[in-house]
C-alpha cells in the first residue's frame, strides 16, 4: 500500500479510508497515459469491495468537479496530461466531421470512426491529437457534454419489414431505425419528424420515435415546416401566452397617457416595403426656424415594452424566439399577431404609444443633441419606399393622390439630400447589394424574379434609424447601464491578408497597413464603384468580415465605423431592442425621480444580459439559416423547370470542387463541378480564388462571364448542377 500524505485526515473522516483526492490527482498527473479503476485499485492496494465502491464514488466526485476526466474507454486522466477541448460537432454527408471550438482558430478533423460516438450538433469533450498527413489537427472523442436533442426531419422507408428514416439533413450520416410512431401506418416516402432514443447503441445503430408526419409531396409550406423543425424554432403559442393576450386591451385609455407627451398633431409617416405587415417605426422632420441651424428629426418607435412586461409568459416566449422570421409565404413573429400587427403596429390613423428619439441635426445632417421620452402619436400615412421615391421624382398621379402630405414628404427629400452630401455613414462600409425579389404564384411557387434595387427612400430611412441607434447608444453609455450593444469586430488578420492577395490579382490595393480601418474599405469601394468587378469585390469583402453579435461588452461597430451602437428601432421583431427600451424608460424615470414600483421597466445584471446576448445572436443566425433553406428549395423548384436551358452567368465563388455561377436572368446560383471540366486537370489556387488548368493554363476566376446549361436539380439536397457550353 502506498503512503498517502493525507492519510491521517482521511482516517478521522472514514472508518476504512481510501487515498485522498489530492493524492489521487497528484499520482495521476505523473501518469502520461490513461489508467483504469482496476489499475488504480492495484496501485493503491485496494482489495475489499467496500473500499472499491468508495474509490468509485470518489473518482466520480472528482470527475464532477473537473479534477479528472473519465474517457469513453473507462479510463481516467488529469486535464493537465490531456490536451482537451470542448466544441460542437459539425457532421459531413460523407461520414466524417469537424469539431468547432470557440477557443481554437481552426476546426478539428473528426474521422468516420470518431463520428460513431457522436452526431452533428452534439457538444463534446475531445482530445486534440497531432496533425495527420494532410497537415490538419484531429480530435479524438472523449465524452458527450450536451447531446443534440433536436428533432430530426427525414424520409420514412420500409425494407424487409425494417422501418427506418433517412435524415433530410445530410450532416446526420446515418439511418434511424424506428421503434414506434404516432400512427400505425405511414406511407413510404413520407416526410416525418423523429426524436432520437439513444445516440449510440450496439453496432452503432440509432433508434428513434416518429413524433409527427409532415406530408409527402414537397411544397413551400412543407419546406417551411421542415426548416422550423430542423432548426428547433418555436412556432406555437402556449396557453399561458394566449391567456395573457386576452388581458391586453386594444384601446388606449387616459391612464395609459400618464407622463406621455402628446404628438398626435405631428404628421408622422411609416415608410416600409409593400409586403410589410408590422410597422414599428415612424418619422417626422422639419427645418429649424433659423434656416442656418439645421433640422429637427423625430423617430417614433412602438412602445412594445409597455405591453410586454419582464418575466411574463409573453416575455419568455419573445426571448425564446429572439427575432421574427420572414419566410416567403409566412411570418413566424417574435410576438403574437395581436401585438405585432395590431396593438403595437403603427397603423395609419390609429393612436399608438411610442418611445421617441427626438434629434437635433446640423445642416450637414450631423447629430448635435437628442432626447428620449414616452409619447402618443397617430400615423398620418402608410407609404412604401417606391411611393416616396416616385413622389420625390415628381410622379403626377401620386403627387395628386397625397397632395395634403406633399409639404412634409418634400421635407424628407430635403433632409435626404443633406444626408447624401454628408452621409453619417461615409466612414463606414456601405454595401450596394442587389437583392432578388421573388414573386410567388397562387401555389406559393416562384412565378417571377426581379432585382430589388434600393432607392434613396430606403437609404433615407436607414440613415434616420442609424442616427436613432447612435443617440440611444450614447444615452445608455452616459448612464453606464448594462445593455446589449450591437458589436461588429474588425476582420481577422488572416482574412485581411487573403483579401489583399485577392485584390493584388486585380491590380488593386487596400490601404491601412496590418489593421485597416473602415474608412480604408469604404474608400476602396468608392474607387471601384464603376468597375465591372465591383459586385464581385464587394462580395469577397463581405465574406472577409466577421459576423455582428449582441454583447454587453461594448466593442464598437467596425462596419459602421462607430465606437458604440445599439438596436433601438425594431422592438416588435427583435428582442435586444425590447430590452433597450426597458432600460431607457427606467433611466428616464430615474431622471424624473418618478417611483419605479409600478413601472413596466426592468434592468438586468451582467450575467443575465450576457446570456441573453449569446441567445439572441444564436436566434439571429438560426433565422437566417432557416430562411436560406426555404429559399434554396424554392430556387431549386423553380430551376427544375429550366433543365436543359442555356443561360448566361457570372462566377460568384470558386472552391476546390468547382465554381458557382450566378445566373444573370434569375439571380440564382448553380455549381459547375470540377469533374465536369474534362478538357484538362484543374487545380485550385486558394489565394487567387481561381481554378487553373495544368496543361492549357486556362483560368476560371471570380467575375468571369460564361454560358452554362442547367444539367440537373436535386430538390432534396437543394443543389443546382450546371455544365459549361
Amino acid at each position: 500500500m502506498v503512503v498517502d500524505p493525507y492519510q491521517k485526515r482521511e482516517s478521522k473522516k472514514y472508518k476504512n479510508p481510501i487515498p485522498s483526492r489530492e493524492y489521487i490527482a497528484s499520482w495521476l498527473k505523473k501518469c502520461t497515459d490513461l489508467i483504469s479503476q482496476k489499475n488504480l485499485e492495484k496501485r493503491f492496494g485496494i482489495i475489499h469491495q467496500e473500499e472499491k465502491k468508495a474509490l468509485r464514488r470518489r473518482l466520480r466526485a472528482m470527475e464532477r468537479d473537473g479534477q479528472i476526466i473519465y474517457t469513453r474507454n473507462r479510463c481516467y486522466i488529469t486535464p493537465e496530461n490531456l490536451q482537451v477541448v470542448q466544441g460542437k460537432v459539425i457532421g459531413h454527408r460523407d461520414g466524417y466531421g469537424f469539431l468547432r471550438s470557440e477557443t481554437l482558430k481552426d476546426d478539428l478533423w473528426l474521422s468516420s470512426e470518431q463520428m460513431k460516438s457522436c452526431i452533428h450538433g452534439d457538444l463534446i469533450l475531445a482530445h486534440i491529437i497531432k496533425s495527420d498527413k494532410r497537415g490538419r489537427n484531429a480530435a479524438r472523442f472523449l465524452k458527450i457534454l450536451k447531446p443534440n436533442t433536436s428533432l430530426i426531419v427525414g424520409r420514412y422507408y420500409i425494407n424487409d419489414n425494417v422501418k427506418f428514416v433517412i435524415p433530410d439533413d445530410a450532416r446526420f450520416n446515418f439511418k434511424i431505425f424506428i421503434l414506434s410512431s404516432i400512427r400505425e401506418s405511414i406511407t413510404i416516402g413520407s416526410i416525418v419528424v423523429v426524436k432520437l432514443n439513444k445516440h449510440l447503441i450496439r453496432n452503432n445503430k440509432k433508434q428513434g420515435l416518429i413524433v409527427e408526419v409532415l406530408g409527402k409531396e414537397m411544397n413551400t409550406n412543407l419546406a417551411i415546416d421542415i426548416a422550423l423543425r430542423t432548426y428547433s424554432i418555436p412556432f406555437l403559442w402556449s396557453e399561458e401566452v394566449k391567456k395573457q393576450l386576452c388581458m391586453i386591451d386594444n384601446k388606449i385609455h387616459q391612464c395609459d397617457l400618464e407622463n406621455r407627451i402628446d404628438l398626435r398633431h405631428l404628421p408622422f409617416f411609416t415608410i416600409d416595403d409593400e409586403d410589410a405587415c408590422d410597422f414599428d417605426d415612424a418619422i417626422f422632420c422639419k427645418k429649424k426656424i433659423n434656416l442656418e441651424e439645421g433640422w429637427n428629426l423625430w423617430v417614433a418607435i412602438s412602445d412594445v415594452s409597455y405591453y410586454i412586461q419582464p418575466n411574463t409568459a409573453l416575455d419568455k416566449a419573445a426571448l425564446e424566439r429572439g427575432t421574427s422570421i420572414y419566410f416567403p409565404s409566412l411570418v413566424i413573429p417574435m410576438l403574437p399577431e395581436k401585438i405585432s400587427t395590431d396593438v403595437c403596429s403603427l397603423n395609419p390613423n390609429e393612436e399608438r404609444l411610442c418611445l421617441i428619439c427626438e434629434m437635433s441635426l446640423s445642416n450637414k445632417g450631423e447629430l448635435i443633441s437628442y432626447k428620449h421620452y414616452e409619447a402618443i402619436i397617430c400615423s398620418h400615412g402608410r407609404f412604401t419606399y417606391n411611393e416616396i421615391f416616385k413622389i420625390w421624382n415628381g410622379d403626377v398621379f401620386l403627387c395628386a393622390k397625397y397632395k395634403k402630405f406633399l409639404k412634409d414628404i418634400k421635407n424628407l427629400l430635403r433632409l435626404q439630400k443633406t444626408f447624401n452630401k454628408d452621409d453619417i455613414s461615409k466612414k463606414g462600409i456601405y454595401f450596394e447589394n442587389i437583392v432578388p425579389k421573388f414573386i410567388l404564384d397562387s401555389n406559393l411557387r416562384i412565378k417571377n424574379i426581379y432585382p430589388n434595387i434600393r432607392n434613396d427612400a430606403h437609404k433615407f430611412i436607414e440613415s434616420c434609424m442609424i442616427l436613432a441607434n447612435i443617440a440611444s447608444a450614447s444615452f445608455v453609455e452616459q448612464h453606464k447601464y448594462s445593455v446589449l450593444f450591437r458589436n461588429h469586430n474588425r476582420p481577422k488578420k488572416d482574412n485581411v491578408i487573403s483579401f489583399r492577395l485577392f485584390l493584388k490579382e486585380l491590380g488593386l490595393t487596400l490601404l491601412g497597413g496590418e489593421a485597416p480601418e473602415s474608412i480604408h474599405y469604404s474608400d476602396l469601394l468608392r474607387k471601384i464603384s464603376n468597375r465591372p468587378e465591383y459586385e464581385m469585390i464587394q462580395t469577397i469583402l463581405l465574406r472577409s468580415m466577421q459576423q455582428a453579435v449582441y454583447s454587453p461588452d461594448n466593442c464598437g461597430h467596425f462596419g459602421l465605423s462607430l465606437s458604440s451602437y445599439v438596436h433601438f428601432t425594431s422592438p416588435i421583431r427583435r428582442y435586444p431592442d425590447l430590452i433597450l427600451h426597458r432600460v431607457i424608460k427606467h433611466l428616464l424615470l430615474e431622471e424624473q425621480l418618478i417611483p419605479l414600483k409600478n413601472s413596466h421597466t426592468s434592468l438586468y445584471n451582467i450575467t443575465e444580459i450576457k446570456k441573453i446576448g449569446v441567445h439572441c445572436s444564436m436566434t439571429e443566425r438560426r433565422a437566417d439559416e432557416a430562411n436560406r433553406d426555404v429559399m434554396d428549395w424554392l430556387k431549386c423548384d423553380f430551376m427544375n423547370k429550366k433543365i436543359g436551358h442555356i443561360l448566361t452567368g457570372v462566377i460568384s465563388n470558386v472552391t476546390s470542387f468547382g465554381f458557382f455561377v450566378r445566373l444573370n436572368q434569375f439571380f440564382i446560383e448553380g455549381l459547375v463541378h470540377i469533374t465536369s471540366l474534362q478538357d484538362d486537370y484543374y487545380y485550385f489556387d486558394s489565394l487567387g480564388l481561381k481554378l487553373i488548368g495544368k496543361s492549357n493554363k486556362h483560368i476560371y476566376r471570380l467575375g468571369d462571364t460564361l454560358q452554362v446549361k442547367v444539367s440537373s436539380v436535386n430538390l432534396n439536397e437543394r443543389k443546382i448542377e450546371l455544365s459549361l457550353i
